[in-house]
């Protein structure tokens, strides 16, 4: 499992999250009931923004986006994660381990962009509502997805380059449960600060920038809403926002732990790991649906239909 000192290592031991049988098998059990509730909440969450013509705005049009982004990022992970916590050998190739680590990079960080995206959707909607649909038009919904995705797919090639290219030719054990950057460069057999400082850097990019935007964005929703004279109009605004602002929290503060702050212990960087790879693609379609009376009406009129027929 180990390669000589001279030799490119062609493959990596992922350590996982334990050693003993008996906490894999219920980490299985866990990891597979979120996966499932992962996958059936964001594909049931497009359909419905795709069938009930009353979802059919902006700010749907975006949840769309970040559905997928999140239902492919869980994918990229846990089944993975789920085979070797029943398997005995725990190996993935150089190659699929850089892959995994380019797709969930690309993923993750579209969800960082179209989190930012969505607040700016809220702000316009909230603070400018007669110029909102002059502003926020199709032509323009669809520029600000492609820009997400385009620049998720940038700082991923720029991440995942600066981490593979270095030598790995020492232990080739990853004490984490997928590949990820942080985990990879401590097998580096050369100086890391120079990878680090980019990584560092394109966090900023697409961590920090976004959440400025964000907190700027949810100050003048903040002001205008606390002036609105309806009390129902505040309680509704505060109501649509909510739904994001959780979402921002749980996503950003996890990640900006791992990527942003001093190196921590290894199995407190593997728990923060776990929790917005694995389970916050399962809180983003429940938080939005459970929490928006519009989803809930196209949830039930949908069953309704399919119940009768």
């Amino acid at each position: 499992m180990r390669e000589t000192n001279q030799t490119q290592v062609t493959e990596f031991l992922l350590l996982g999250l334990s050693d003993d049988p008996h906490t894999q098998k219920l980490l299985f059990i866990l990891f597979l009931g979120v996966y499932l509730i992962t996958v059936l909440a964001n594909l049931l969450l497009t359909y419905l923004v795709q069938v009930d013509s009353r979802l059919h705005t902006p700010m749907y049009f975006f949840l769309c986006n970040l559905s997928l982004a999140d239902f492919c990022f869980s994918t990229n992970i846990v089944p993975q994660a789920l085979a070797h916590l029943l398997s005995q050998k725990k190996v993935i190739s150089f190659t699929r381990c850089a892959t995994q680590l380019l797709f969930f990079l690309i993923f993750g960080c579209t969800q960082c962009a179209f989190l930012a995206v969505m607040s700016y959707d809220r702000y316009v909607a909230i603070c400018n509502p007669l110029h909102y649909p002059s502003i926020m038009t199709w032509r323009v919904c669809v520029q600000l997805a492609a820009g997400s995705w385009t620049s998720g797919i940038l700082v991923s090639v720029v991440d995942t380059t600066f981490t593979l290219s270095l030598p790995y030719q020492g232990s080739n054990s990853i004490a984490h449960f997928f590949c990820e950057a942080p985990a990879l460069l401590i097998l580096a057999s050369t100086d890391t600060h120079t990878s680090e400082m980019v990584i560092f850097l394109m966090g900023v990019v697409i961590l920090l920038i976004p959440v400025s935007l964000i907190l700027v964005s949810y100050s003048h929703i903040i002001v205008t809403v606390v002036r609105m004279k309806s009390a129902v109009g505040r309680l509704k605004a505060f109501s649509t926002c909510g739904s994001h602002l959780m979402v921002v929290i749980l996503f950003y503060g996890s990640a900006i732990v791992t990527y942003m702050t001093p190196k921590s212990s290894k199995e407190q960087e593997k728990l923060v790991s776990v929790f917005y790879g694995v389970v916050t693609p399962m809180l983003n379609p429940l938080i939005y649906s459970l929490r928006n009376k519009d989803v809930k009406g196209a949830l039930r009129k949908v069953a309704t239909r399919n119940f009768s027929c």
